[in-house]
Parts: structure tokens; sequence; C-alpha cells
């Protein structure tokens, strides 16, 4: 255990580590925005995947770049494909502003309440800026039961690549394996296995876990449906 060094705080309780994009956020109403510029909403998913995708190679290659430049960059991308007479600054700040709007599943804050009342360790690791998380959080009225927002802008790499997780490992001063990822994406739960996590793989809509990526510890319906986790 002399890799990971305790903090001060905390304890050796197992943390919970939440994913932000999507296992909290309802990113729904995005879809609106570009309702908004006359546009089919479905291509708000698009834009997102196209987001993740460009993250993912970056870190693939040993590149590194921050989630809110990428996520301008395809979006500019997109919007000069399917609206190339829109003003594409003020088109890309209507969007790009529908991130502040955003709240939490319905789940998310008696799930993080119960998680922390069973005195679990709870923090968030996103692919994002840790600022979103904390908004989210605050406006949901649960950001004092977690402990801390994580962002892989830390690590330099972007999950599902180990230093994601390790980074988080580190910061709570403690092994991977005694953390628990819990994340709505696949790929996310598949990154955090092979870093030797704990995992917890929050499927809402029922849908089958793809059988090409390592599966997860458990699976559950929403946050609300989690604790007590195994220590």
């Amino acid at each position: 255990m002399g890799e990971w060094p305790h903090p001060a705080t905390g304890g050796g309780r197992a943390v919970v580590v939440l994913d932000v994009n999507e296992t909290l956020s309802d990113m729904a109403p995005l879809g609106r925005r570009f309702a908004d510029l006359g546009l089919d909403p479905a291509l708000a998913r698009a834009w997102f995947a196209g987001v993740l995708r460009d993250g993912f190679a970056l870190t693939a290659a040993g590149g590194d770049a921050r989630f809110a430049a990428i996520a301008e960059a395809e979006l500019r991308r997109l919007l000069d494909a399917a609206a190339p007479g829109h003003d594409a600054g003020a088109a890309v700040a209507h969007v790009l502003g529908g991130f502040a709007t955003l709240g939490v599943h319905p789940d998310v804050p008696g799930g993080i309440a119960a998680l922390a009342d069973a005195g679990h360790r709870v923090v968030t690791l996103s692919n994002g800026a840790a600022a979103v998380a904390e908004r989210l959080l605050a406006e949901a009225g649960v950001r004092d039961r977690v402990e801390a927002c994580l962002s892989v802008e830390a690590a330099g790499a972007w999950k599902p690549a180990r230093a994601a997780y390790l980074h988080a490992a580190r910061a709570c001063g403690v092994a991977p394996g005694d953390m628990t990822m819990v994340a709505v994406h696949p790929w996310d739960i598949d990154g955090a296995v092979r870093a030797g996590l704990r995992t917890v793989w929050i499927s809402r809509d029922g849908a089958a876990y793809p059988p090409h990526f390592r599966p997860p510890g458990r699976t559950a319906r929403g946050l609300d449906a989690l604790a007590p986790l195994e220590s």
C-alpha cells in the first residue's frame, strides 16, 4: 500500500467513484438546443459521441485535449455541415450553454445520499471539467455528500485509459481495488475493470451489456439501488 498514500481525511472507507456526463446528468435537454436551431434533436447524441471519439483517439495516440475544446470544435464541424447558414458563434454558444442548465436524473440525489449514509466515501470522476460536477451536485442539493469532484484533466488521459482511474485512486489515497466505479457507459466499466477497480453498471433502460467489454461486477437500474455496497 506504500504506493497509495492515505490522505489526512476520509479514513479507510471504500470509495465510490461516480461518472458525471449521463451517469449523473440528464443530457436529453441538449436535444432541444439543436431543435432551437431548426435541427434534428438527435444530433445532440451524434455530437456527444463525436466528442468522446476524438478524446479517446487523442488519449490512445498519447495526446491530450480538454473536453471543452473538443466539444466546441466538434460542434462547429457538425453545425457547418448541418446548418451552414447559421451564425456559427451564436449557435455554438447556444448549444454549449445548455450544459449549464442540465439537471441530474431523478435517482441521483437519493442515491448519493444513501451511499454517504451507508458510510461510503463518494467522489466523481469526469472526462470534463470538475466545475460541471460541482454545479450539478450543488443544484441537486448533495454537494456536501460528495468528498471531491475529480477530472481527468489532472491525469493527462481520458477514461477509459488506466491512468485516469489510477489518478483518482491516488487522489483519494486508496488502492484501485478499494474503489467502485459507477457509470452508465460500458466503455467506462471496461476501463475501470482493467485498472483493477470494482464496478457497477447503471442501466436505466434495461439494455443488455455489450459482450465485447469486460463485464461489470454488478448492474443496477439507478443510483438509488446501490447502497449499501460491499466494502
